[in-house]
């Protein structure tokens, strides 16, 4: 039940990352998407992944922070709670058919491996691949602030 309810805030609070206009806000929202996922790892069984996502989203977040503050313009208007409602019910609507609903087919497998093993062994590319996005918009943050301040001299 626990992860089910986990996973429901995961997909609302991404959600409202990615519709927020206010960029404080929307890190914010990142910000509970990052600490999600790290709970859903380390209820699995994967504490290393689980600390691992921790810190890259602790990075990556203080990077957005940043750069969102600095390059961002001010909304006029204030995102109103009924569009913030509205994005809510979407997450929850989105995330209900994968928590209410399963497909039980014939098990054909005969490896038992944990979660944590899988996601060490088996998905080694995808942490790898993580990593390089954090550090193409890291670097894209960086050029952008570098031509921002040659640009006002």
């Amino acid at each position: 039940m626990i992860l089910e309810v986990l996973s429901v805030g995961l997909v609302i609070s991404a959600c409202l990352a990615i519709f927020l206009d206010e960029a404080v806000y929307s890190v914010t929202a990142l910000t509970g998407t990052f600490l999600l996922t790290a709970l859903l790892y380390a209820l699995n069984g994967a504490i290393f992944v689980a600390v691992f996502q921790f810190a890259v989203g602790v990075g990556t977040l203080a990077i957005l922070f940043l750069s969102g503050e600095m390059l961002s313009e001010k909304p006029v208007k204030k995102t109103s709670p009924r569009n913030l409602a509205a994005v809510a019910v979407l997450g929850v609507l989105l995330a209900l058919p994968a928590t209410l609903l399963s497909i039980s087919g014939p098990n054909t497998s005969n490896v038992e491996v944990s979660f944590g093993e899988a996601l060490w062994n088996l998905r080694a590319s995808d942490v790898v691949l993580q990593g390089l996005v954090i550090i193409g918009a890291a670097l894209g943050i960086a050029i952008i602030l570098y031509e921002k301040r040659n640009g006002a001299k």
